[in-house]
């Protein structure tokens, strides 16, 4: 097993060496993804999907990148980096390098792996989505979450449809049926509905599972025929329904160490159209095991309980499978190695006896009886059992014949004994055996440039010829067809080459190389000397069936020579058919497997022996019409019968006119490259190409000059409509001018009469005009002045309303005075127990009066932001009422006069009244300034209280000193004093200046004196406190008057303004 590590490569190999998978394993290479960082780990692969080739595979890991694995080119690319884990791909769309992801951000994104490109963003999805269903022609995809599931055109990348449920009912899985226009809905509680893709019509619903099963579906897979339908769930029972039928056909019970099932998946083949019988089980323990549904039986089964698989998927064509393991690898599986047991074929019928050792010889007969046993096959074969035989000793040498063994290990001797005792071959072998017998080269490069050329021209319009109901088969046998035109000229000109390609076409649709192949050989071997006489059909070829049937039997053919029936019309159209209209599939199944298994002379005899078998109701024919029909439908006839006779026909038939002696022995495609056929008249093919070209030219200058011909044609048509219109036209124009005179004439008549009449209506309409107006112009004056009065009586409400504004300006501008002052007396009662407070010790005292002062600070910083505030405000209102009255001005521009003398007298009081708060700042002002004054003096009476101090703790010191010596018992109590003052003293105040530390630590002031000086300080800050307190009382008596002048002042322009409209008004 080889393993490849991508690391951070973009690009490389799978594998350095050719793989050879074991069968025990299968497995082909083991693909990681593990980064080379300083601690490397590995990142593991989430999803993987096949395109439809089956060759090429796209895998997702958990950090988003996405990577294109070529199986058949031995290449990886990364072709994408998401940056977030993808949860669903799929990479089967119409356009083959593209593909969609599922991201972890609830959206899904389309990707070209050939530009790396972002094709289309789609969102709508509001969970993670775990499923990617796209329609067999990759135009639509359906994507599935847990709670919706949304159809998808993939042309436009336009969400056609949403499929909505019931939250308590949630959706287990959407997909499409393959090869059909179905969509099946499976859900939670074990519906499962089908709907019509196109007009999303309920087709059916599958009935509910028997009530004795207690399985909940998870899981589903449908075989590519779209007829059986596999669920599975947490059990291990499989239910398999037939969905033509739609009902449960069998359950499938699953080892007993299967108890949940994770993963279905069926195993395509392609020799089964499409009814696949082997499914792919994945259980809990991680390990897939592929099951026959037929017979039940296990046939092989990957990964292990060390190495289990996450999930599978297996390609399109059935040859590969993609695993991602627990452990995040990607392992890559040869379905080929793992069935190479189960695929080998049957054992021989006849058994080789060797020869005994000579010492042995003559101990024992030359006989001996081998009975075998009872041998399983397939179909009618099944149950025959082969009788025993007694068997000679062969002396001579071994059994087989050397030349006859095949590169598959099958001998074509033992093939057509197995032929000729049951008459066919199994049918579950009968395409290995044919593949083995042609010996197929499988030349997938010299196909693939075939195909690749194109739909060859005369393909183009098959259709039309050929009106096939299923569009996949008419798309295989076109491009069957046109490989072979691309591979030799003349298959372009052969008229009966989609009829001898088309049964094979059918039965190969799912492996187009196959099919090729296999018409190739055909028309190799057994179409020999078929295109010598082209145009024509191959006399040769007709001649030697006529001789034959002339030996046979002379009757049939002088029947026909009497009723002028040509071999063209008795055995052209059995082979240019390949006697697939005169036969059903099985018969023509079992037909084939003895011209397959012969020499290429069998199909020639096929005919003759066709002919024979029916020689009676052909000489009961008479009419050429007869036998035409006779020879292109089906008949009552036994194709056992014909075999039997052509075998009879091969034995018995002369050398001179044996069709063995003119054909070639079989021969096989070369491998690699297919062989040159040019057995034909190259002149004939070649002269009809240019004929047909030449006729194509001529055919397309005639339609050109037909063309023109028909537009001049039309162009003088449509000039004379034209001009006849005209003339027309120019009639009834003369006509209608005649009418329009006699009107004009009758009108000007009446049209001086109306306007006799019309004057003597002005005249009166005049008068009445004028009276109208005489009442008009009352009416609007009464109404002007109705509003000039409503105006006044606005503007007295006006004026009213703004006094009383300003009234409770005034209140509330007194109530924040008060309210300082309150703070003031607040402030200095404050300060007064801080006071004393800060009698126990000087140091705390200085303290409390610098957070005293700190406060002090704030609060008149407070204050002033208040006053600015305030200010600020009563600006804003000022500003807004002289909008306002601006806006009244521009709407009352009848009254303009009146409305400029009230404007200017408001202004004026404005202007008073900003001047008044102008002077009410400026007091403030002062107040502060002489605060600070205030201040200043304290702290200046505070430094020089401390000046004292310090002199008189001089003089305490000489005078300890000089009774020191004299008092030794007051010494005792002195340094007792002096230790309890330092301990008071541990916290002076910050801004208090202290003594210096050697005067300090030398001696300290007394109790006594302690406590006069700061009495002494006591009485100084008293009075000084008492002073501010006088000073705040005559401000604020001082302000109060001035705001009572304001007030009556205001309200006496008021007065003023409320009488000035009467004088106006009279």
């Amino acid at each position: 097993m080889q393993s490849t590590d991508l690391g951070n490569k973009e690009s490389g190999k799978l594998w350095h060496r050719k793989p050879s998978p074991a069968a025990r394993d299968g497995i082909i290479v083991n693909i990681i993804h593990s980064t080379s960082d300083y601690l490397p780990k590995v990142l593991r692969f989430l999803n993987v999907s096949f395109d439809s080739s089956g060759d090429c595979l796209i895998a997702g890991d958990h950090q988003g990148n996405i990577y294109v694995f070529d199986l058949y080119g031995n290449r990886f690319n990364l072709v994408q980096r998401t940056a977030q884990a993808c949860t669903a791909l799929a990479f089967n769309l119409h356009r083959k390098s593209e593909f969609l992801v599922a991201l972890a951000d609830y959206s899904i994104k389309c990707f070209d792996t050939v530009t790396k490109e972002l094709v289309s963003w789609m969102r709508g999805h509001e969970s993670s989505v775990f499923s990617i269903s796209v329609h067999a022609s990759g135009r639509y995809a359906i994507t599935t979450s847990s709670d919706t599931a949304q159809l998808w055109d993939l042309d436009t990348f336009q969400r056609k449809r949403k499929l909505n449920i019931r939250q308590s009912v949630g959706i287990q899985k959407v997909f499409f049926l393959p090869l059909s226009n179905t969509i099946l809905s499976c859900f939670k509680d074990n519906s499962i509905f089908a709907w019509e893709c196109d007009t999303l019509s309920c087709k059916y619903q599958l009935p509910a599972p028997p009530e004795s099963s207690s399985i909940v579906y998870r899981v589903f897979a449908v075989t590519r025929d779209g007829r059986i339908l596999a669920a599975g769930g947490k059990s291990n029972h499989l239910h398999l329904w037939c969905l033509e039928a739609k009902q449960l056909f069998r359950i499938i019970q699953m080892p007993t160490k299967v108890r949940a099932i994770r993963h279905l998946e069926f195993l395509p083949d392609s020799f089964d159209a499409g009814s696949n019988q082997v499914l792919g089980v994945l259980s809990q323990d991680g390990i897939m095991r592929f099951v026959n549904i037929q017979t039940c039986k296990l046939l092989f089964e990957i990964g292990s309980l060390d190495e289990g698989i996450s999930s599978s998927v297996i390609s399109p064509h059935g040859r590969y499978i993609a695993s991602i393991m627990e452990n995040g690898s990607l392992n890559i599986y040869s379905v080929q190695a793992l069935t190479q047991e189960i695929n080998k074929p049957p054992p021989p019928l006849v058994k080789v006896i060797e020869d005994l050792p000579k010492s042995k010889l003559n101990s024992g007969g030359l006989k001996m009886k081998v009975t075998s046993r009872r041998v399983q096959r397939p179909a009618k074969s099944r149950e025959n059992k082969i009788q025993a035989r007694i068997l000679k000793q062969d002396l001579t040498g071994n059994f087989e014949n050397k030349e006859n063994e095949m590169s598959d290990g099958l001998n074509k001797k033992r093939l057509q004994i197995l032929l000729k005792g049951y008459g066919e071959y199994p049918t579950k072998y009968r395409m290995f055996i044919w593949r083995s017998l042609l010996q197929l080269p499988e030349n997938h490069t010299a196909f693939s440039s075939l195909v690749d050329k194109g739909v060859h021209v005369a393909f183009l319009n098959l259709q039309k010829k050929y009106p096939i109901k299923s569009r996949k088969l008419l798309r295989v046998l076109q491009r069957t067809l046109s490989a072979l035109a691309h591979w030799s000229a003349i298959f372009s000109d052969t008229p009966y080459l989609p009829l001898l390609a088309f049964p094979f076409v059918k039965l190969f649709q799912n492996n187009q190389l196959i099919c090729f192949e296999v018409v190739a050989t055909l028309i190799i071997n057994w179409c020999q000397h078929w295109f010598e006489y082209f145009p024509n059909p191959p006399i040769n070829i007709l001649s030697m069936i006529e001789n034959v049937l002339a030996f046979h039997d002379k009757e049939l053919l002088q029947h026909f020579i009497d009723h002028d029936i040509t071999s063209q019309l008795y055995a052209w159209p059995l082979l240019e058919t390949v006697f697939s209209e005169v036969l059903t599939r099985e018969e023509w199944l079992k037909l084939f497997d003895n011209v397959f298994s012969n020499h290429p002379s069998f199909l020639l005899m096929t005919v003759v022996a066709y002919n024979t078998c029916s020689r009676a109701p052909l000489l009961h024919c008479r009419l050429r019409d007869d036998f035409e029909y006779f020879f292109h439908h089906r008949n009552n006839l036994d194709i056992s019968v014909v075999i039997r006779e052509v075998y009879r026909l091969m034995d018995a038939t002369p050398t001179d006119i044996h069709p063995d002696g003119k054909l070639d022995a079989f021969v096989a495609l070369t491998k690699g490259q297919y062989p040159v056929f040019n057995q034909y008249p190259k002149f004939i093919v070649d002269y009809q190409t240019q004929e047909r070209e030449r006729i194509r030219n001529d055919e397309l200058d005639f339609l050109r000059e037909r063309q023109m011909v028909e537009d001049m044609q039309a162009e003088v048509d449509q000039q004379r409509v034209e001009d006849e219109a005209w003339y027309q036209k120019q009639e009834l124009l003369r006509k209608a001018e005649e009418q329009r005179r006699e009107m004009l004439l009758q009108e000007e008549e009446k049209m001086v009469q109306q306007r006799q009449r019309l004057a003597s209506v002005k005249r009166e309409l005049k008068v009445k005009e004028m009276h109208l107006q005489d009442a008009t112009r009352r009416r609007f004056l009464k109404l002007q002045q109705d509003q000039r009065e409503m105006e006044l009586r606005r503007l007295n409400d006006e004026i009213e309303r703004k006094v009383h504004m300003r009234d409770r300006e005034i209140a509330t501008a007194a109530k924040d005075l008060e309210m300082r002052h309150l703070e003031l007396e607040s402030q200095s009662r404050l300060y007064e127990k801080n006071l004393i407070r800060n009698h126990e010790a000087v140091a705390r005292e200085m303290r409390e009066d610098a957070d005293a002062y700190r406060r002090k600070v704030d609060l008149e910083e407070h204050m002033f932001h208040k006053l600015i505030e305030a200010g600020q405000t009563q600006n804003e209102k000022t500003q807004k009422l002289i909008e306002e009255n601006l806006a009244e001005a521009e709407q009352a521009c009848l009254n303009a006069d009146w409305r400029i003398q009230a404007l200017h007298k408001q202004r004026c009081d404005d202007l008073q009244r900003h001047e008044c708060y102008q002077e009410v700042a400026e007091l403030l002002q002062e107040n502060r300034r002489k605060e600070t004054e205030v201040l200043n003096a304290m702290v200046g009476e505070g430094a020089k209280k401390w000046e004292e101090a310090k002199e008189k703790d001089f003089h305490l010191k000489s005078e300890k000193k000089a009774s020191a010596l004299s008092d030794a018992s007051r010494k005792w109590f002195l340094e007792k004093e002096l230790h309890d003052a330092l301990e008071h003293a541990e916290h002076p105040h910050r801004t208090v200046p202290r003594c210096p530390s050697g005067q300090a630590s030398a001696s300290c002031l007394p109790r006594a004196a302690q406590l006069n000086d700061t009495s002494e300080v006591d009485s100084k800050t008293h009075i000084s406190l008492n002073q501010r307190r006088v000073q705040w009382d005559a401000r604020e008596q001082d302000l109060m008057e001035r705001v009572r002048n304001l007030r009556q002042r205001l309200a006496a322009q008021a007065r003023r303004r409320r009488r000035a409209p009467h004088l106006l008004a009279t």
